[in-house]
């Protein structure tokens, strides 16, 4: 994706409209350029500059998996490890609704999580922005995916109890408004569940905080408000047991909060754990040198899994067992 023209602050923040901005970071994971801001007054942190809408949809539809993943579809370590990813998302959410419950995942990637929910009884659809991923789910497993974008909902007024965004709000170029969109398609009472990583996080790399397919940075606050700007409630919120990832779960209950103006103190919170976070203190911890032995593991779990199975049905059939699939 090409950069634009480094300015001051070019893109209004997203949550509290601000411009008052720091910059935390100039470079990415991969140490190419890329400028981070975070607003002085809520404390969420977003790329600045950054590419047109255009270039950022052509990238996610095109290349953002083929870079990530080295590969147009899925192999069949994917679809095992997002199997995986599915069984611990339908946990979070299990007590949320009841066997024909309408679903909808936003960002479904090859379709595991929508899969495993049609499994359990659920009516779940998904939408995909990548044409490789989302055409598999479609071909493959018979999924009801929609190739397109989050932008691109038009609100279906009461039609899903529950939508689920796995790591895919910190991807869109105006979370607020999609947000606002899903918020008019989910039934009084329904949820939404949303995961994304953790701009606070230090149990990767200090140069593995920001890349470029993240546009925005949340912590538990920015991403609580964020939900409560586009009218939802939180119901719940957590971190994962690292700290690398929040999870915030909200319900429409037909109350709007008030929309945010402020985070008092948030922006001083982020900077300071972020300025903390050096190659030094991180190497001094148990993170670096657990993390290889994880993906060890992993890699074992993976070829145990997808062993003796011939296409991606199989590896799932194989991991999530028995069940009423809906397909």
């Amino acid at each position: 994706m090409n950069q634009m023209e480094n300015v001051n602050c070019s893109i209004p923040c997203n949550l509290c409209g601000g411009t008052d901005v720091e910059e935390v970071g100039l470079l990415d994971r991969d140490s190419n350029y890329l400028r981070t801001v975070v607003c002085r007054n809520c404390g969420l942190a977003w790329s600045d500059p950054r590419p047109n809408e255009d270039e950022i949809r052509n990238y996610y539809s095109k290349d953002y998996r083929v870079e990530y993943k080295g590969t147009l579809t899925p192999k069949l370590k994917h679809v095992y490890r997002a199997g995986r990813v599915a069984e611990q998302r339908y946990k979070q959410v299990a007590d949320l609704i009841t066997p024909g419950a309408r679903v909808l995942d936003v960002g479904a990637g090859g379709g595991e999580f929508v899969f495993l929910m049609r499994k359990r009884g659920f009516d779940s659809s998904g939408i995909e922005p990548n044409e490789g991923y989302g055409r598999f789910a479609q071909e493959h497993l018979k999924l009801p995916i929609t190739v397109g974008f989050a932008q691109q909902i038009e609100p279906a007024d009461g039609k899903f109890d529950l939508v689920t965004m796995h790591h895919v709000l910190e991807h869109l170029d105006d979370p607020a408004l999609v947000l606002g969109k899903l918020y008019e398609s989910i039934t009084d009472g329904g949820f939404i569940a949303i995961e994304v990583p953790n701009v606070e996080g230090t149990c990767f790399a200090p140069i593995h905080r920001f890349h470029q397919a993240h546009l925005y940075n949340f912590n538990s606050k920015t991403l609580e408000a964020i939900g409560e700007k586009a009218g939802f409630a939180v119901h719940r919120s957590e971190m994962s047991d690292d700290g690398g990832v929040i999870r915030a779960i909200f319900r429409k209950t037909g109350v709007k909060p008030e929309p945010v103006t402020a985070i008092p103190g948030n922006y001083e919170e982020i900077v300071k754990i972020i300025r903390r976070h050096t190659p030094t203190s991180h190497y001094l911890t148990a993170q670096p040198y657990v993390r290889p032995f994880s993906r060890l593991r992993m890699n074992l779990a993976e070829k145990k899994g997808t062993k003796g199975c011939s296409d991606a049905f199989a590896v799932l059939e194989k991991l999530f067992g028995p069940g009423t699939y809906a397909g």
